[in-house]
């Protein structure tokens, strides 16, 4: 929860939503590790058959941010995605966090609406979406060495 919090410290999830989206059979969790230590996670729910899937999270400790770690793991959800049958993937970001944002449209999400004043401070959530087919594999110009299932 450590990383939950630092990652969000308004908005971090609680232990007991942490642990009811760890326990979901719709939802799949990666670890990114370095030297044995968790520096960050994702997850997606997508339900198998389903035409559509959602990034519930990415989570990345500071010191290792910038390095493609982050799209690396995005791929690597939306790969889970695309196998369990989802066509296209939804994803909610903070108005204010601008290089998440960049991440999403530079992997060809983009947005579709906002909730206004969604999160804590009255900061918008952007809501975005990308289709699945044709898009290129998490293994596809980066590594997925240090990812492992949750």
């Amino acid at each position: 929860m450590a990383l939950e919090n630092a990652s969000f410290p308004d908005d971090a999830w609680s232990a007991e939503s942490m642990a009811s989206e760890l326990g979901s059979e719709h939802g799949r969790y990666f670890v990114d590790e370095e030297d044995g230590r968790i520096v960050g996670y994702g997850g997606v729910r997508a339900l198998v058959g389903a035409p559509d899937s959602d990034i519930q999270t990415i989570a990345l400790d500071p010191a290792f941010r910038g390095q493609g770690r982050g799209r690396r793991m995005l791929r690597l959800l939306l790969d889970q995605a695309r196998e369990r049958g989802a066509r296209e993937t939804f994803l909610e970001v903070r108005d204010d966090n601008e290089a998440a944002q960049r991440l999403y449209l530079s992997e060809g999400f983009i947005e579709i609406g906002r909730r206004p004043r969604y999160y804590k401070g009255g900061i918008d959530a952007i809501i975005m979406k990308t289709g699945l087919a044709g898009r290129p594999s998490a293994s596809s110009g980066t590594q997925t060495e240090g990812i492992a299932d949750a």
